[in-house]
């Protein structure tokens, strides 16, 4: 996974926030990083958000990359549509894995579902618990 492109889902976001194992090798040697602005909403509309928690993820934001969606983003809605038909993925997870692919990175994520999904590469790492401190 040196230099590699990865895009991490939203659960992957959680696990590394809360320093579960198997997440920081991947990500400390890929050459880019990055979240779907999908997985910034779905983090940030959690109902059990705290003020610290929102920090955390703020910073956390500041090091990687959000891939919009903009008007010039239509391979990501063409793959979108295609994802969704094909794979019948809910459209929050499609838009995700679109934005993996055109993103040409590999998705980090521990929901199975998205290995239905053809021509997308998925990294799951085994998820483990914080490292004692």
């Amino acid at each position: 996974m040196s230099g590699s492109r990865l895009l991490l889902d939203t659960n992957a976001v959680v696990d590394l926030l809360r320093g579960a194992s198997g997440y920081e090798v991947p990500v400390a040697r890929a050459s880019w990083v990055g979240i779907s602005v999908i997985s910034r909403l779905e983090f940030l509309a959690f109902s059990g958000l705290g003020d610290e928690d929102r920090s955390l993820f703020e910073r956390f934001c500041e090091r990687v990359e959000t891939v919009w969606l903009a008007q010039d983003s239509m391979v990501i809605i063409d793959e979108t549509v295609r994802i969704r038909r094909d794979s019948g993925l809910r459209l929050p997870d499609a838009i995700i894995a679109a934005t993996a692919q055109a993103s040409g990175a590999v998705l980090v994520t521990a929901d199975k579902a998205f290995r239905k999904v053809e021509g997308l590469e998925v990294l799951q790492p085994v998820r483990g618990q914080p490292e004692p401190g």
